[in-house]
């Protein structure tokens, strides 16, 4: 028998904490502003729209035409090619005809760089605009985002905005892993805390929306600063954070739609890639974190097999373990609905949360081993430290 006065002492601290979780998440949903809510831009300056693109035949045609269909007025798109070996170059060619459109092709990558980070290098040297947005080219915009974006950039004073969008999940690896991003920065950054304290810690970025002062991206370094790190978006935020710098998030839900990954494959790739990076490469907070997530979202479940296996000799072991399970479910639910995800995956959270601490190790055991891969390129070697 398992003593049941632990159980219940136990489940209870995850039922608290669950419901810091759930307090966290009703603040940041008041204070997330969508960006239609934002007055119209006061100046309307230049803005160079820069896309990075590798092997991305599947999408960069409808991305570069969502572009370039913005209404704001003072606006170029430069997109370069980085050695694709698919027809992604011949498609941006069939654009070329488009009078705001440029495009480049990209420089043999440079020791000491990662592939993505070079690119955007090369883009931010060849952009004009007073404002720089870095956008990925499996991302699709609604014409007025660009718009109403430099309107929520002015109005807070910021000089980087970036965006939470909506993921779009077709394959059911895409619909197992996907959603656990969006969660995870609802759950565990309260953003205006992050907006007004200075430390870097809590900044976070999505790097399929970064839109930039011209000003604040030299001043940070550009991608130059950020080369080696494998998590470029949130290495930006955190440098602009340390500098002083005014970093906001936005709602880009209604705005800028985004299809991440297409295959299994490319889901448990990207995701190892980046996982551990998010944590600057801190072994044992990384390992203590995603043990902890494991005992608050999965533990309760244990408690009720074990209670159902007659290994929990009292029944009252079972009440904080369902209330936990209870506020789990609630919390997934809320972030199903507002990123727009299937309501029906609140029934496999504990699969979600089980594959995304797969991936996890997986993330950790590559960057530990040197063999982190990305788009047929082995991502520069990452320095690990402990604490």
């Amino acid at each position: 028998m398992i003593n049941s006065t632990f159980w219940i002492g136990h489940q209870n601290g995850l039922v608290t904490f669950l419901y810091l979780i759930l307090a966290v998440w009703i603040i940041n949903i008041l204070a997330l502003r969508r960006l239609s809510s934002y007055a119209p831009p006061s100046t309307l300056l230049h803005v160079s729209i820069l896309v990075p693109a590798r092997n991305e035949e599947a999408t960069i045609g409808d991305c570069l035409r969502s572009l370039l269909a913005q209404d704001y007025p003072s606006f170029e798109v430069i997109v370069l090619d980085d050695g694709s070996s698919d027809g992604t170059a011949g498609i941006i060619a069939s654009l070329a005809h488009e009078r705001r459109l440029r495009t480049l092709s990209g420089q043999p990558l440079p020791e000491g760089w990662l592939g993505k980070h070079w690119a955007c290098h090369q883009l931010a040297v060849a952009a004009t605009g007073e404002l720089l947005l870095f956008t990925d080219a499996d991302t699709r915009h609604r014409p007025d985002t660009l718009r109403l974006a430099v309107a929520a950039l002015q109005a807070q004073c910021a000089d980087l905005l970036t965006l939470l969008v909506y993921q779009e999940t077709v394959t059911w690896a895409e619909k197992l892993v996907i959603p656990v991003l969006p969660f995870c920065i609802m759950s565990f950054f309260p953003l205006p805390l992050a907006s007004l304290l200075p430390w870097p810690i809590l900044s976070v970025a999505n790097g399929q929306f970064m839109l930039f002062r011209r000003a604040a991206y030299d001043h940070i370094g550009g991608h130059a600063a950020v080369r080696r790190e494998v998590v470029d978006d949130v290495a930006l935020a955190r440098r602009a954070k340390a500098l002083g710098l005014r970093v906001r998030i936005g709602n880009g839900i209604d705005q800028v739609s985004c299809r991440m990954y297409r295959t299994p494959q490319a889901v448990f790739d990207g995701l190892a890639k980046n996982l551990f990076g998010v944590f600057d490469h801190a072994i044992i907070p990384y390992v203590l974190i995603w043990v902890w997530l494991g005992m608050v979202f999965l533990e309760p479940w244990l408690v009720v097999g074990l209670a159902a296996a007659g290994a929990v000799p009292s029944a009252l072991s079972l009440v904080p373990a369902l209330k936990a399970i209870a506020l789990a479910a609630l919390l997934w639910l809320i972030c199903l609905r507002y990123f727009r995800f299937p309501l029906r995956l609140v029934l496999v959270y504990p699969i979600i949360l089980t594959a995304t601490i797969a991936i996890a190790v997986r993330s950790l055991a590559l960057t530990l081993l040197g063999r982190s891969t990305w788009k047929e390129r082995t991502v520069v070697r990452q320095r690990v430290r402990w604490l």
